[in-house]
């Protein structure tokens, strides 16, 4: 692995089993945990082949599997891909930095990164991140990335580098339910596509 996450330095060392609670919790309490699957499900073909960035607990790559797709799921952290493996057999799950990602085989439909993965990210890392994802697509994928407007990676970075990595924006939302965007939002979901050659 290359530089430390932000998950590992700005977070206490029982944060992960924190989380892994939570979203055990969450599904236990019938809480809706699939709006950002459901948004990736409408924009592929079925049986698409569908990369989890930033896979955490498996709960976006779980329910794209359970719509028929092919996932594979990736995480630097070890105990986040360990309880998606326990939780969620059926799709690939790997511990890898996102920053580094190689992974063999064909390309992805489409990448979804959920959550707050890219505020999370080594710092500096962001448009390598990008980049990577981006090679990892099929020509014409589409890569959706949601994050919180107040983590730290301003969104004018984040389209600066999105553009650099070779994706073009096609949409962005306020919502993973779509609902439109705003500058005083809180929270952004953006659609990129990696151009067809």
């Amino acid at each position: 692995m290359g530089k430390p996450t932000r998950w590992v330095t700005e977070t206490g060392p029982d944060h992960s089993r924190w989380y892994i609670d939570r979203f055990r919790r969450l599904a236990v309490e019938g809480a809706d945990l699939t709006g950002e699957a459901r948004l990736l499900d409408s924009m592929v073909r079925p049986g698409a082949r569908i990369l989890d960035a930033g896979c955490g607990t498996g709960r976006v790559g779980a329910a794209l599997a359970d719509r028929g797709h092919t996932v594979v799921g990736v995480d630097a952290d070890p105990a986040l891909v360990e309880a998606a493996r326990a939780d969620h057999p059926g799709p690939t799950w790997l511990v890898a930095d996102l920053a580094e990602l190689e992974l063999p085989g064909e390309p992805f439909d489409a990448a979804v990164v959920a959550g707050n993965v890219m505020a999370f990210v080594a710092p500096g890392t962001e448009r390598e991140v990008l980049r990577r994802l981006a090679t990892h697509l099929r020509p014409d994928g589409v890569l959706v990335v949601g994050f919180g407007t107040d983590r730290g990676y301003p969104l004018a970075d984040f389209d600066a580098d999105a553009s650099a990595a070779g994706l073009h924006r096609e949409h962005r939302f306020a919502t993973w339910d779509l609902r439109p965007w705003r500058a005083d939002a809180d929270f952004a979901v953006t659609v990129l596509r990696r151009p067809a050659d």
